[in-house]
């Protein structure tokens, strides 16, 4: 028998907000805004927001795939000659089907259980910086990564005044669950401004 009030795990994820970024003075690129908003315990932070560039997506792929070969994965928005980034509707095709995409895989439970998705969807590590860290040869763990990158961008106040309420409640498993409708419209739409810093080339 189950409880009627027992709470059905979710993972919102939104590809938004592309930009062109310069890479330098003859290459520029666009990336875009992954933000996830969920109550799953498969994820550290219950809210997070980072920017990645398509190829990222590309090495992402790859990776879940090398460790899943029995899973047929979702193809990404194809690579074009013609993808113009100056254009809107290339733009839009290409945001929607990396949204697509992170949809399909969140779906899944053996995806979930790689630590590089997290450190893809939780952190602006590198490709580099993120293989590093799941093979331990970095000082710090994947979660020790994610928690890192979410203090440092401290996007989400109504996240973190729930941990540490969490820290005081006897049921702490679920950081964003006071109201049950998780972070509130401001943390929401204050969205993610990437640095310079967290760019890479």
């Amino acid at each position: 028998m189950t409880p009627k009030h027992e709470k059905q795990e979710f993972v919102t994820v939104l590809v938004r907000d592309p930009r062109i970024q310069k890479e330098d003075s003859w290459h520029s690129y666009i990336d875009y805004e992954i933000f996830i908003h969920t109550n799953s315990i498969c994820f550290t932070r219950k809210t997070s927001c980072v920017r990645r560039r398509y190829r990222e997506f590309v090495w992402l792929r790859q990776r879940l795939q090398s460790n899943a070969v029995l899973i047929q994965l979702p193809e990404l928005p194809s690579r074009t000659p013609f993808f113009n980034m100056n254009n809107p509707n290339h733009v839009d095709h290409r945001r929607q089907g990396l949204q697509e995409f992170l949809e399909k895989i969140l779906q899944d439970a053996l995806l979930l259980s790689d630590s590089r998705l997290h450190l893809f969807l939780q952190t602006q590590l590198s490709p580099e910086d993120m293989e590093a860290c799941v093979s331990g040869q970095t000082k710090y763990s994947v979660a020790d990564a994610i928690h890192s990158f979410a203090s440092l961008n401290r996007r989400f106040p109504v996240e973190d005044e729930e941990r540490k309420k969490g820290k005081n409640d006897a049921d702490s498993d679920s950081e964003s669950s006071s109201s049950g409708l998780g972070p509130s419209d401001d943390s929401i739409s204050c969205g993610c401004k990437a640095s310079p810093a967290s760019e890479e080339s």
